[in-house]
């Protein structure tokens, strides 16, 4: 990435340099109390366990804004009433908008739909950008080879990394299983995660059953 694009403060403004962030995953066995403690904590999509086993406390929300499940969002009208939704600062969107050009015939990209939602909650609303989505397939590209599709959680991990002075305290990574939908390259994201803990930037927890 070129010295004068910093994906993290150009989209994602606000956020300390210096605080405990929390980022917690879908995966089981995440401490609630730890993850509470932090100054920030971003959780994903539809933050299973929120309220209860993975702590009650949201800052930022990384919502998906391409494919089914923004849709399925779209078509809800108690998703502004969920409560991590409600109790979010701000939201992350980790998707840079297509052009209405490229969204036909059949749209993937709900990002106008998703701002407009969003809208009456008066909330920030923070669109990861194009050069991320490159640092990230060349990320990845080391491990997976050929075009790699980032998850969400590897977006926000390294988004939050790139805009992090290297005083800061490492990320805490909560509930990271590294397994889903097939289409991205999970072993390659772990590798990532694992240089990344080793460089003493992040500190991953992981799952239980992770062994």
């Amino acid at each position: 990435m070129s010295d004068d694009v910093d994906p993290l403060r150009a989209a994602w403004p606000g956020l300390s340099d210096l605080g405990s962030v929390a980022l917690v995953g879908n995966a089981p066995g995440t401490d609630a109390g730890v993850v509470d403690a932090a100054a920030t904590v971003l959780r994903f999509n539809n933050a299973p366990g929120f309220g209860g086993r993975t702590g009650s406390r949201v800052t930022h929300l990384a919502l998906v804004n391409r494919g089914g499940q923004m849709r399925e969002w779209l078509a809800d009208p108690g998703f502004l009433d969920r409560p991590v939704v409600r109790q979010a600062r701000a939201f992350v969107l980790p998707f840079p908008m297509l052009p209405e050009e490229h969204n036909r015939p059949e749209p993937v990209c709900f990002t106008r739909e998703a701002l407009a939602m969003l809208r009456p909650l008066g909330r920030p609303v923070h669109i990861l950008p194009e050069a991320l989505h490159d640092e990230a397939r060349r990320a990845l590209g080391r491990h997976a080879g050929g075009r790699p599709n980032p998850s969400t959680g590897f977006l926000v991990a390294l988004a939050l990394l790139a805009g992090r002075p290297a005083g800061a305290p490492a990320i805490e990574a909560h509930g990271f299983g590294f397994a889903g939908w097939p289409g991205h390259p999970w072993a390659a994201e772990r590798a990532w995660f694992t240089q990344a803990a080793a460089a003493g930037r992040l500190r991953l927890h992981p799952p239980p059953t992770d062994g």
